[in-house]
């Protein structure tokens, strides 16, 4: 799925490149830029998939949304031609989702008098 990485570089410009999502779930996703980009390892991005893809209902809910800042969490390994990386591993900075507890979990503890 098409989808597009904005940040802020070092010197505070900002930075866009289009990617295609390799593997999505509802905490991460894998991307590779379309064109060679040099993104830093742990740096914020805001991670989006463009709108026609976005409605295709295939996404975690949080996706569907818009943008998710995420972090650059693993760097793939580089292309031999441009001296950049293949792709990036983000990690989707979002709240996580509530357990639900359930009533029969609780366990029989022993008392001595």
């Amino acid at each position: 799925m098409p989808g597009r990485l904005t940040w802020r570089d070092a010197s505070g410009t900002l930075r866009f490149v289009s990617v295609l999502t390799c593997d999505v779930s509802e905490v991460d996703a894998f991307v590779e830029c379309q064109v060679p980009a040099s993104i830093p390892l742990y740096r914020l991005v805001h991670f989006q998939i463009e709108r026609p893809a976005r409605e295709a209902g295939d996404l975690p809910a949080v996706l569907q949304q818009g943008k998710v800042l995420s972090a650059v969490y693993r760097v793939g390994p580089y292309k031999s031609s441009t001296g950049t990386p293949q792709g990036y591993a983000l990690r989707l900075l979002v709240e996580p989702q509530p357990a639900v507890a359930r009533a029969d979990t609780r366990e029989t503890l022993a008392v001595a008098n």
